[in-house]
């Protein structure tokens, strides 16, 4: 009899305890509690220069591709001026060379052929000559001629070499004119590579003086935060605006170390706000930390070891719009064997 009654109180006690177990035990699907956050973009002075104007405040919806700052560009567009000025220098330097080059050439042309044509002819002449005078002295030796014409064949002969030198002397002048062709050719390929360096550099500066208007990106944005005024002077780096881009938000979370194994990248989860309790929408795991952060500052026990957690993203793929920043939400793995 007292038997029976112990085993009944022992399986009172049993099923009492289970039942303190059961309904003691969070039940819930697993999931990381995390805020709300945008992928913030601080937009920066390319150049150096005077503030003029900022033209979207905190809290703006600013365009895509929008100016969204601008500075003073008068130096620039100074130095643009006088690059301007020397191109168009060189390029008067590179016509009077070109012109020059084609006179020299189209007349030089003609010098070598006519001075070629004097020589020939100079040459057949002073050949004449001295075959003339040959004859000459051999009919003096046989009697048949006076010396005074054999004086004049002489004179015509030395005449005719005369010519001959003379001739050779204009063909090489003139042949001579070639190797100033090929100096000025020479100059001509100095100028357009000073040419070529000038329009670089000008393209270079007319760049920069598109910097001196601050754009924003290329998709729509809304200003976060202002860094600068007008009146103010940016330095290259300086940030002008913060913006977030209103499409493009994800929740953040922290993962203890003991949970780390069940996420990986594109894992697929559900987020739920607080302010939008039961209504769960798609997210998609997108970060997680290479390195576990220690969330006590001293860490000197195995239970204080224990409480790092990895930092991990979740990207919001619907709804978005209707996800503020900063606001609190849970985000919910799915189920083993459910994905």
């Amino acid at each position: 009899m007292h038997k029976r009654s112990a085993l009944a109180v022992s399986a009172v006690a049993a099923l009492v305890a289970a039942a303190v177990v059961y309904f003691r035990t969070d039940r819930t699907p697993l999931h990381y509690t995390g805020f709300v956050e945008g992928e913030e973009r601080v937009i920066r002075s390319e150049v150096t220069g005077r503030v003029l104007e900022v033209r979207y405040a905190e809290g703006a919806a600013v365009p895509p591709n929008s100016v969204i700052a601008v500075f003073d560009d008068r130096e620039i567009q100074s130095r643009i001026k006088s690059k301007q000025e020397e191109l168009a220098l060189v390029d008067a330097e590179l016509q009077t060379q070109e012109e020059r080059i084609r006179l020299v050439e189209s007349t030089w042309k003609r010098d070598v052929a006519a001075s070629a044509a004097a020589v020939e002819e100079a040459q057949a002449a002073a050949r004449l000559a001295e075959q003339t005078l040959q004859r000459e002295e051999e009919l003096v030796k046989r009697g048949a001629s006076t010396p005074q014409l054999l004086d004049d064949r002489r004179a015509a002969r030395d005449q005719t070499r005369g010519g001959l030198g003379r001739a050779r002397e204009m063909l090489a002048r003139a042949e001579a004119e070639e190797r100033t062709i090929l100096v000025s050719q020479r100059e001509l390929v100095t100028l357009r590579a000073k040419r070529e360096l000038t329009q670089a550099q000008l393209e270079e500066l007319r760049v920069t003086q598109s910097k001196f208007a601050v754009r924003s990106p290329d998709v729509p944005t809304v200003v976060q935060t202002q860094f600068i005024w007008p009146g103010e002077l940016a330095q290259l780096g300086s940030a002008i605006l913060s913006v977030l881009d209103p499409m493009d938000k994800y929740v953040q979370i922290y993962v203890p170390v003991a949970d780390v194994g069940r996420l990986r990248l594109g894992q697929r989860v559900e987020i739920e706000l607080d302010s939008r309790p039961a209504e769960r929408l798609p997210g998609e795991i997108s970060f997680i930390a290479d390195t576990a952060n220690f969330t006590p500052e001293k860490i000197e026990t195995r239970s204080d070891r224990m409480g790092q957690v990895y930092r991990a993203k979740v990207r919001i793929l619907e709804g978005v719009e209707r996800f503020q920043p900063g606001t609190e939400g849970n985000v919910y793995l799915a189920e083993q064997g459910t994905e």
